[in-house]
């Protein structure tokens, strides 16, 4: 097996003394797992973010076997990583996206779906100008992987009904495509829905 694409790294999880398996979300591929070696060294650390943009080359001998990559950084997500609801955002779409789609199923609206979402969070002036960018990718995740065709938010549905409306998704997110795993992905939503609901507090 051999992959040369423009990726979205959803996940990076320590492997050994030096490595690191990440997730990889490409437009004609899909999601693939590799093995990173030397991710904890000072050049691949910044690039091993998720939310990140890289050039990515994966390959494997066999089918049976874990396939390495090679990266490089084409856009970083680093930045907004220190602003308290950017970071959760990012970490939350990039969560999900690792933990609910299979491997080797290519999802061409989810890689573009997920990188604007992301751009979103990253260039708008505030959560409110991404949250329902959000929403509309967890509705748009939830189609694809086969569990209903629930409507798009409308652009002018009030702030408080759009949180409800988050809640709501949630529950679908947890019951329909984490199933088991539900508890250790849906933690970084409860955080994010937290800081999006305190906006409401504090006006």
């Amino acid at each position: 097996m051999l992959i040369r694409a423009t990726a979205i790294l959803c996940s990076s999880r320590a492997h050994g003394e030096h490595g690191a398996i990440v997730r990889l979300l490409t437009a004609d591929h899909g999601l693939a797992a590799a093995y990173v070696a030397g991710a904890r060294g000072r050049e691949l650390r910044p690039v091993l973010i998720p939310g990140n943009l890289v050039e990515a080359e994966v390959r494997a001998r066999t089918a049976s076997q874990l396939p390495s990559a090679r990266l490089e950084l084409v856009q970083s997500r680093g930045p907004w990583l220190s602003e308290p609801l950017p970071s959760a955002g990012i970490g939350w779409a990039c969560a999900l996206t690792s933990a609910a789609l299979p491997e080797g199923h290519a999802y061409p609206p989810l890689y573009q779906g997920l990188g604007a979402l992301l751009d979103a969070i990253c260039h708008a002036p505030s959560a409110r100008g991404w949250a329902r960018a959000l929403a509309g990718y967890e509705v748009l995740l939830l189609r694809e992987v086969g569990y209903g065709a629930a409507p798009q938010p409308p652009p002018d549905e009030p702030w408080p009904d759009l949180l409800a409306r988050l809640d709501r998704q949630g529950k679908a997110i947890a019951n329909r495509l984490l199933a088991d795993r539900a508890g250790d992905v849906m933690g970084s939503r409860a955080i994010l829905l937290d800081r999006l609901k305190r906006m409401t507090e504090t006006g």
